[in-house]
């Protein structure tokens, strides 16, 4: 079964609801290859942090800083009940253009999942900068991608045409907002949705 995924690095409900995905893929037999697409939340944020992930919230939403700390502080919760560490108070807000296009090179190295795993840790539990070279090529090293590699990546413009391939993609099939989810091409399931709707997809797509 291929699972196609449009995802950000900086969406919580990204990190959530794919940990709800495979808690319902342990109960699944079968062969599974995950295929990342690439998405931003906001194609407007900065390459450099001017705002926390609250006051980035504040301005684009409208809300009052306690109802958003309010929010992510259910958020919170929702994480750490699938054994999630999301510390939200240390977030920084920033563009993700161009860890999409090193993720393609992680991807194309074998190493997609665990670029992507591993991108989203720096950002939700550890509060690091990921549009920052710095930490791309720290979290690229640690998985296995050589440094130089990426360096390269972000001095040119790889991977560019691939990111605004699929970015097009899911505007085309009326993709608004991540996660989105798609099983063999045939049923899409969007949003954080808990473990055992994606079993019941996972079960009906095998009868499509």
């Amino acid at each position: 079964m291929r699972i196609d995924i449009w995802s950000d690095y900086v969406c919580p409900f990204c990190t959530i609801g794919e940990k709800h995905l495979s808690l319902a893929l342990e109960k699944y037999d079968g062969d599974v290859e995950i295929n990342w697409r690439s998405f931003e939340l906001d194609p407007t944020a900065p390459k450099e942090p001017t705002q926390t992930g609250v006051e980035h919230l504040v301005e684009k939403k409208g809300m009052q800083p306690a109802q958003v700390e309010q929010m992510m502080e259910g958020l919170a919760q929702r994480a750490s009940a699938v054994g999630l560490d999301f510390n939200w108070k240390d977030q920084i807000m920033v563009n993700t253009y161009n860890a999409h296009r090193v993720g393609h090179l992680a991807r194309e190295h074998g190493v997609g999942n665990e670029w992507d795993a591993a991108m989203k840790h720096a950002f939700f539990t550890e509060g690091k900068n990921v549009a920052s070279a710095e930490t791309m090529k720290e979290v690229g090293e640690k998985i296995g991608l050589d440094g130089a590699l990426i360096d390269d990546v972000l001095a040119t413009d790889k991977y560019t045409e691939n990111v605004e391939e699929e970015i097009n993609q899911a505007r085309q099939i009326g993709i608004n907002g991540v996660p989105f989810f798609v099983f063999d091409g045939k049923l899409a399931v969007s949003g954080a949705q808990p473990p055992e709707v994606f079993t019941q997809a996972i079960e009906q797509v095998q009868t499509m």
